[in-house]
């Protein structure tokens, strides 16, 4: 891989959170909620990454635990508007995601749009294609240069995206790190689709209001984050995110609690993997 090639990867965040999809396949007992290790052959990290320290299982297993519970959740939101016509998919920093590739049946009959900075995207085709599974026709890969501020709306449209019909919008893992300001011009461009549309938006409680079993673990999260030079900026109560969707103009919006998602998947398991207080959903539609 050139030296090009080497700085447009994803970030570590990306990268991170495909490898703890994989790792619940690997050290979660089943049934498990996500079954992901494409991420994994994408990511293609060195030997004995499942030994490196933010990968060790009962130290990460509640971040393990949201991470694939969100998808899940997402994806499942998907399927449900499906049946309900709703024919368009849009994932905003859609990373390592890999939707299209493992549930190709549903992804057959929608238009897939992922989201994200074109070095990100230029190294995913890449990786798609030398993988074999290559770059379907209903697969956008949607380069938005964030840092210059683009419109993900108008390279949407110019992507193939029909904005006059409804469609499933993710944003998972993405809110901490804009300004409340840059949260309230998304939702309002979300907002103004079609009527139908929907919204999966993730965000972090204030620090004081999460689980104290996963305090530390954000901590030091929160400490990598800002070493990197992208901190944790944005943190909200459930009421406030609500009240944040419902200003944008959407017609509804709720908040999905860890407590909610633990009935809808972790409900029958006895080994304490579960989502705690952490990292929330916001559930908006048009």
């Amino acid at each position: 891989m050139t030296e090009e090639q080497r700085q447009a990867e994803p970030d570590n965040t990306a990268v991170r959170t495909a490898l703890w999809r994989a790792l619940h396949v690997r050290v979660d007992a089943p049934p498990y909620v996500l079954e992901d290790e494409v991420g994994l052959r994408l990511a293609a990290p060195e030997d004995g990454w499942e030994r490196r320290g933010d990968m060790e299982p009962e130290g990460t297993k509640f971040f393990r635990a949201s991470i694939v519970a969100r998808g899940r959740f997402v994806e499942d939101l998907v399927a449900e508007q499906m049946q309900r016509g709703v024919g368009q998919y849009v994932i905003l920093g859609a990373g390592l995601d890999t939707f299209a590739q493992r549930q190709p049946e549903l992804a057959s009959r929608l238009q897939v749009f992922e989201v994200d900075q074109p070095g990100t995207q230029a190294w995913k085709r890449q990786r798609l294609i030398e993988l074999g599974y290559g770059v379907p026709e209903r697969l956008h890969l949607v380069p938005v240069n964030f840092e210059m501020n683009q419109s993900w709306r108008d390279a949407l449209v110019a992507a193939g995206f029909d904005a006059g019909r409804p469609a499933v919008v993710a944003s998972a893992g993405v809110s901490m790190y804009l300004t409340r300001e840059a949260i309230s011009a998304t939702l309002a461009e979300v907002a103004s689709l079609a009527p139908g549309s929907t919204l999966l938006m993730t965000f972090l409680l204030p620090f004081d209001q999460m689980a104290p079993d996963v305090q530390p673990g954000f901590a030091i999260a929160q400490r990598g984050a800002q070493a990197s030079g992208t901190p944790f900026v944005s943190f909200f109560e459930p009421d406030e995110m609500v009240a944040l969707a419902l200003e944008a103009g959407f017609k509804d919006a709720r908040h999905v609690s860890a407590r909610e998602l633990n009935a809808r998947y972790f409900g029958s398991r006895g080994d304490g993997f579960r989502v705690v207080m952490g990292e929330e959903l916001l559930l908006a539609s048009t």
